[in-house]
């Protein structure tokens, strides 16, 4: 027998892992296979190392976790602190008025990366993309619109019409999701359009401003300042 098959067998044995063995005595991984695959005790090692491989990657998952929610909460509060600051110029703008009032009524407010309004008014549409582009700085390639469409409409005809109609260009589009209608007349001749700025720093801004500026536009002294 191989003196290295000997030292190999023994460093197995006390709970050695193949890469272990192959760096310490320069053996091959396929030769160690060769040797070890058949063998039960072997096996049971093997069992033996890769759960505690998966406990470790566990542990490792969940710190990892617990830094990364330290980290986004840090970046959530200096989102929410930006967006005070911002508010200060903003609240007499009244784009960002109307901007907010649009995305109050009819934005989604539950998911925490999507700042997302969904409409068929394509004036409405376009005041919402301008009040995002104008008002909040955001650049025009991170805003994209999305239209749902019934299957009898042509996709084309509907991303073409929804480009003019937002004054974006169809590279901002995605690819129109279809969806069944429950009324066989009342068609929407161009599908609906979603606007949306897929942010977790941009949506708990928004957040904020919805939070704060209803109570602005109640205060007296919101007013008396104009």
């Amino acid at each position: 027998m191989r003196k290295d098959k000997d030292l190999a067998i023994g460093m197995r044995k006390t709970g050695s892992t193949y890469a272990e063995i192959r760096d310490a005595l320069k053996i091959p991984k396929s030769t160690l296979s060769d040797w070890f695959s058949g063998e039960n005790w072997s096996n049971d090692i093997k069992k033996k190392l890769t759960t505690a491989a998966y406990e470790v990657h566990a542990v490792r998952m969940r710190e990892l976790g617990r830094v990364r929610g330290i980290h986004l909460v840090k970046i959530y509060e200096e989102a929410r602190l930006e967006a005070l600051q911002e508010f200060i110029a903003l609240k007499y703008n009244p784009l960002f008025i109307a901007g907010m009032m649009l995305y109050w009524g009819e934005g989604d407010k539950v998911t925490k990366h999507q700042t997302r309004l969904t409409n068929v008014d394509p004036g409405l549409i376009r005041l919402f993309i301008t009040f995002l582009d104008k008002a909040c700085q955001i650049p025009l390639e991170k805003i994209r619109l999305n239209v749902l469409i019934y299957p009898d409409l042509d996709p084309d005809k509907c991303i073409q019409y929804w480009s003019t109609q937002s004054g974006l260009s169809k590279n901002h589009f995605t690819k129109c999701i279809v969806i069944q209608g429950r009324h066989k007349t009342k068609r929407l001749s161009y599908g609906i359009c979603i606007a949306n700025v897929s942010s977790a720093y941009f949506k708990a801004k928004i957040i904020k401003w919805l939070d704060v500026l209803p109570q602005e536009l109640m205060g007296k002294t919101y007013y008396e300042s104009i």
